[in-house]
């Protein structure tokens, strides 16, 4: 038997108040997800609505884009965005021309910015962090900056007009990325690799391209694909030095459709939209069966381990 002095001295039990039994319940839980999974929503609509009126406009004849109400279903869907689309000379020579602007690019900046890496990321000398720093710095500044520069240098060059010209801006600003990445890839290498290496008698080039550069092909397909991409989208350094249809990109490509007949005040926003939807498609489909190496990528040296 307690005694009144225990009884005394034990702490009363405080009512749980509603708020507390609401937040403990199952339906509670639920309650309290809401608002969360709310905002998740708001953000997938907002996100991916774009993509879906491309695809909506893509699919919807000429005569039922603009029809009051809005259908945001095609009643009567068609593939003659895509036919005409398809049948245009000039876009299926743009999107050959982005394949070799666009290939030509991430291949050399994979190749010197491995080069770089290795000598930023395994080598130590005075001057390496201001060195990292200034590629670093020329990724912030924008492209409407330098774009005079530019132009005089191209034309002194004799590159005007020539996919030579876009191959040389675009590494300007995909070459500073592509090294700055390698280098936390080649910095996370254990230091062992390349002293058993040189213990068996290979010569510092062996050690990069036998022993490292296998290592860091994670952070090689993760550079290379976004430079890719970076290359495949650019638009002011295209429409500022290419000028004649046979070296349009196809950026420029979906901006010069023209309506019937070479109209220039009808729009053809279905073949527009459905010009979209051929180029975005396999990058989206590259991007998600590759976003892991991409975030990777992204993330590579923020963790000092």
């Amino acid at each position: 038997m307690t005694t009144a002095a225990e009884a005394a001295r034990r702490p009363a039990d405080r009512p749980v108040s509603r708020a507390i039994r609401l937040k403990k319940s199952p339906l509670g839980r639920v309650l309290l997800k809401v608002p969360f999974w709310l905002l998740i929503a708001a953000i997938f609509v907002y996100a991916l609505f774009p993509f879906y009126w491309a695809l909506r406009s893509a699919f919807m004849p000429a005569g039922e884009l603009f029809n009051t109400p809005i259908q945001y279903i095609p009643h009567n869907p068609t593939f003659e965005n895509f036919r005409q689309v398809w049948n245009a000379p000039f876009f299926r020579r743009s999107l050959l021309n982005s394949v070799i602007v666009a290939g030509s690019v991430t291949l050399i900046s994979l190749a010197i910015g491995s080069v770089a890496a290795y000598a930023l990321g395994r080598f130590r000398f005075r001057g390496r962090a201001p060195v990292m720093y200034l590629m670093l710095s020329m990724t912030i500044f924008p492209q409407i900056a330098i774009l005079g520069a530019l132009y005089t240098m191209i034309s002194n060059f004799h590159l005007y007009n020539k996919l030579g010209a876009l191959i040389l801006t675009y590494l300007i600003f995909t070459l500073p990325f592509t090294v700055w990445v390698l280098t936390s890839f080649m910095r996370q290498l254990p230091g062992d690799l390349e002293e058993a290496a040189y213990v068996d008698g290979a010569t510092p080039l062996q050690v990069f391209y036998k022993v490292l550069l296998p290592l860091i092909a994670p952070g090689l397909v993760t550079t290379g694909l976004l430079a890719f991409i970076a290359a495949w989208n650019e638009y002011l350094y295209a429409v500022s030095f290419i000028q004649t249809p046979n070296h349009y990109t196809v950026p420029l490509a979906i901006t010069n459709f023209t309506g019937p007949s070479g109209s220039a005040f009808q729009v053809p926003w279905g073949q527009i939209m459905a010009a979209t939807v051929i180029v975005t498609l396999p990058l989206i489909v590259i991007t998600l069966i590759l976003q892991r190496r991409i975030l990777a990528g992204l993330t590579a040296g923020a963790v000092k381990g």
